[in-house]
């Protein structure tokens, strides 16, 4: 809200204010003043106001990036209750990710799936990975967005657009994968860049707009992690972790933990006389 956006103060020699636009980087990289050559001091960050001076003009950004760069970059940058730090360089990076966001849809890593393709009947692992993190995403960004974090939804799809444009590999099963994650992606984003969401949409094959879609809905099968953390501990002193399967165990799992380092030195030579599986929580070797 107004009074809660703040920017840089400038003033030149006599002690006049001046508004930013009036403002350069010498070859130096020191303020000058853009008319006259003149040093110019830079102030304190404060609440924009007519009377410093210190006010951007929304309709520049809005002409020089799109409104919904302008937006997103407001969105993202801080927490709604907290103040808005204005800066060119917040602007450009917001301009900077809505680039890589178009090109994620129009020149994807690998093919796409037809438009409202079914999903494939049998899916490998690297395809049902990169599923459970778009349901993933839904489920984050849903969550946020309905707490009004709106700056951790972003930082949330800026992750989950990152590993989208990673997502390689070939079959249908990963070209499905890829189809829904872009459809996701692009409704995900689409209450903050509206604009640039329909566009995609369109580009997607899609005639219907996106606003009226349905809000995609994370289904909670894909939301259980495939691996998880076990401590490992020796005589009941934690000596490592290990990422191993959901449910691993048997005597594969305590020849693979024992031969950990951390496992190895804790024990110096001794004979384990019992290990302890508790599933995807704990080991415990007893020497």
């Amino acid at each position: 809200t107004q009074g809660m956006v703040c920017h840089e103060t400038f003033k030149d020699e006599n002690g006049k204010w001046l508004y930013p636009e009036q403002v350069a980087a010498h070859r130096d990289g020191k303020p000058t003043h853009v008319e006259t050559g003149a040093p110019v001091t830079i102030g304190r960050s404060e609440s924009m106001s007519k009377s410093k001076r210190n006010i951007v003009d929304p309709v520049a950004i809005i002409d020089a990036y799109g409104a919904d760069t302008a937006r997103l970059f407001m969105l993202s940058d801080s927490p709604p209750e907290r103040d808005l730090e204005w800066t060119i360089a917040g602007v450009e990076g917001a301009w900077r990710y809505a680039n890589r966001l178009w090109r994620l849809i129009s020149e994807p890593i690998g093919p796409l799936a037809p438009a409202e393709a079914p999903k494939p009947a049998h899916m490998s692992d690297a395809a049902l990975h990169a599923l459970r993190s778009v349901h993933t995403a839904i489920s984050v960004v849903t969550d946020d967005l309905e707490k009004f974090r709106f700056n951790r939804a972003v930082a949330r799809i800026r992750e989950f657009t990152n590993l989208l444009g990673e997502l390689d590999g070939s079959g249908d099963d990963m070209a499905w994968v890829r189809r829904f994650g872009a459809e996701t992606a692009t409704k995900l984003i689409g209450p903050m860049m509206p604009h640039l969401a329909e566009e995609m949409w369109r580009f997607l094959g899609y005639e219907r707009l996106l606003v009226l879609e349905p809000w995609p809905e994370a289904e909670a099968e894909f939301l259980i992690n495939d691996s998880v953390t076990v401590a490992v501990q020796v005589n009941g002193k934690l000596r490592a972790t290990l990422e191993l399967a959901r449910g691993a165990e048997g005597p594969a799992l305590e020849e693979q933990i024992l031969a950990l380092p951390g496992v190895v030195r804790a024990m110096d030579g001794k004979i384990a006389r019992k290990v302890i599986v508790i599933p995807n929580k704990v080991v415990n070797i007893v020497i």
